[in-house]
């Protein structure tokens, strides 16, 4: 018989749950902004610091030798959680926003010409679009964006008749960070690949929830963030497919990228540290990889069963809400409920909210095209993780119930 899914226990293992905010525990909604931190990670990273702190691939000395090790074992974990063919298909990066970029300018400035088209989602994050219309500005490039439906899904056929001879990359979110639209991405990079165009996923939303298999979905590209699967900030992922890689100049120069340097002459280091200039976030790495062994522990079959069943539970109890109104109905999503309360700003719901020690995101979300085709101001963005609790959602309904008999007098 299937073991239960033991949530208190979880729960346990993450210290800052126990937290009061204004006198009331704290609720914690904001996971699709950044998670919190098992225990597991925390002591990872103190344990770097109290015990290993040196720097990597420098040292002859022990210290360094054994950080080199353990932020190498980081680099291995993550190639096996995401299936690449090898470690030097990872590289370390600050985060999404910068894996993009390294993408886009060292990738783009090279092979994108005038004409040439650039195809994303009008589901994406800013740091999935900001990018990219500043390689189009510089190469001549035009950007394409496919639209969505009501309900948050992409127009499919829309997005199939972009796709031309003159299509060189399709960049797109896997799941939307403000609708928590799950997107069909390997068929949009089996069409993709057939019109002859690259393709990058932003995992930014979906490697806490999803199995992700680079191999199998066959991305030449694929980003993600560590903070938002249980690691800490300023660390993050880039995958990229070897020989796409190994063709791509790097993106900053400095130390660990270069091989060997004179007046006259650089040659630069190989896969993966040609893109890793510069001391790393050794200990956030390190972190990432401790996170990555805790969700392994805890099962990412597991975690996504019961992340779906909270989504189900808070989308029916806050849908019973006089007034509220769920935006992003599709029939695949991950555990994010966008919404608004009649006309109420969502700033004010937020804050009340917060008041009773419930967070959650407010605003744009950093998807202002997304949030504005809706004809919004923005929305409250409630967000769920394996720590959460059905009861927590039913202060969270208690508190909108309350927010709106406040605001509305």
């Amino acid at each position: 018989m299937k073991k239960p899914f033991d949530v208190n226990k979880i729960r346990e293992d993450f210290p800052i749950l126990k937290r009061k905010v204004y006198g009331k525990p704290l609720v914690y909604f904001d996971n699709a902004a950044t998670t919190q931190k098992p225990a597991d990670v925390i002591n990872a990273i103190d344990d770097y610091y109290k015990l290993t702190n040196s720097n990597v691939h420098r040292g002859v000395h022990f210290l360094s030798n054994e950080a080199t090790d353990h932020y190498e074992a980081s680099r291995e974990k993550i190639r096996a959680f995401i299936n690449a063919a090898s470690t030097d298909e990872i590289i370390f990066v600050r985060g999404t926003t910068e894996a993009i970029n390294l993408v886009a300018h060292s990738y783009g400035m090279k092979n994108f010409r005038k004409g040439d088209e650039i195809v994303i989602t009008a589901l994406e994050h800013h740091a999935n679009i900001v990018p990219w219309q500043m390689i189009c500005e510089a190469t001549g490039a035009v950007l394409k964006v496919v639209p969505v439906t009501e309900s948050g899904e992409l127009i499919y056929d829309e997005y199939k008749k972009l796709l031309s001879e003159k299509t060189r990359f399709v960049s797109v979110a896997h799941i939307s960070n403000v609708l928590g639209t799950i997107n069909p991405i390997k068929k949009i990079i089996d069409d993709a690949h057939g019109a002859g165009a690259k393709v990058l996923i932003d995992g930014a939303q979906a490697i806490q929830h999803l199995k992700v298999d680079v191999r199998q979905l066959d991305c030449d590209f694929y980003v993600f963030s560590s903070h938002k699967i249980y690691g800490p900030t300023g660390t993050g992922v880039l995958y990229g497919k070897e020989n796409i890689l190994d063709s791509m100049p790097p993106y900053q120069t400095g130390g660990e990228m270069i091989q060997s340097v004179s007046f006259e002459k650089t040659t630069f280091n190989d896969l993966p540290y040609k893109f890793e200039a510069g001391t790393p976030d050794i200990a956030g790495s390190i972190g990432l990889g401790a996170a990555l062994d805790y969700v392994n522990k805890t099962g990412l079959d597991e975690i996504a069963e019961y992340e779906n069943e909270l989504l189900l539970y808070g989308t029916e109890v806050l849908s019973s809400i006089e007034g509220l109104r769920i935006i992003g109905t599709a029939k695949k999503k991950a555990s994010v409920i966008s919404f608004v309360c009649g006309n109420t700003h969502p700033y004010d719901t937020g804050t009340i909210l917060d008041n009773m020690g419930i967070a959650v995101r407010t605003g744009l979300h950093c998807a202002e095209p997304l949030i504005k085709g809706f004809g919004l101001p923005g929305t409250v963005r409630a967000s769920f993780a394996f720590y959460n609790t059905v009861e927590e959602i039913d202060r969270l309904k208690e508190g909108i119930i309350k927010s709106i008999k406040m605001l509305n007098g």
